[in-house]
């Protein structure tokens, strides 16, 4: 699945460690599906794993019932072969939150955006009726760069595709992380990726806002649902 949209939209594991790490995460994400029931899934690569590990996560997450299927340094196409792969074969969640791209550093903004959209479209396929929440990619490095650039790009394309798609929206969580000389704060972000405590209230506080909506509504309002 997903051979035709671009390397970064085909299924396949990373180059993995010698121990065999990833897929033992993967095997245990397998587990859990099947032992816990979740309301919400978090699907991503590191941004969503460190998230998981902080009080944010066990202040506004947990608390939704979520669980965090995500890991470090996955690419749009380890996250495609994970739900090819059956972490969402056996678990019926309202919404999954969807971040991961960020790492493809050797693909370009239109294949990184097709692999994201190859995800969203497996994920519909699996689960016809729950929404999917789209994050942006956040920005990095300390000063502006390509790489930076690539992923306001990636966001971009993202929203634009998904624009009519029905119980799918995109959320902006990178304001106030570049500063009005074009410079990111290492109290937002400690090594100018990942987010520190404070980058993580702050970028994730519009995606708690929408998942206690969601949750608390079963789904938006029918008169904000794009038509067909």
């Amino acid at each position: 699945m997903g051979g035709s949209g671009g390397p970064a939209a085909a299924a396949v594991p990373p180059d993995v460690d010698g121990d065999a790490r990833w897929i033992s995460i993967h095997n245990r994400f397998l587990l859990d599906a099947r032992d816990k029931d979740p309301e919400v899934i978090f699907l991503g690569d590191s941004i969503l794993q460190f998230l998981g590990h902080t009080e944010v996560w066990n202040q506004w997450f947990a608390p939704l019932h979520s669980l965090n299927f995500s890991i470090h340094r996955d690419q749009t196409q380890n996250v495609l072969w994970r739900v090819v792969n059956g972490e969402l074969d056996n678990v019926h969640p309202k919404v999954i939150v969807l971040h991961v791209g960020t790492n493809n550093i050797d693909n370009s903004a239109s294949e990184i955006a097709e692999g994201i959209l190859e995800i969203v479209r497996t994920i519909r396929d699996k689960h016809p009726t729950l929404y999917i929440v789209i994050p942006s990619l956040l920005p990095r490095g300390q000063h502006p760069n390509s790489l930076r650039d690539k992923n306001k790009k990636v966001n971009e394309l993202v929203k634009e595709k998904v624009s009519n798609m029905v119980k799918v929206e995109t959320v902006s969580i990178d304001n106030g992380f570049v500063q009005p000389d074009g410079t990111i704060s290492h109290h937002d972000m400690h090594d100018y990726l990942m987010l520190s405590n404070a980058g993580c209230r702050k970028a994730f506080e519009p995606i708690y806002e929408l998942l206690t909506q969601l949750l608390s509504e079963g789904e938006v309002e029918k008169d904000l649902t794009p038509s067909e």
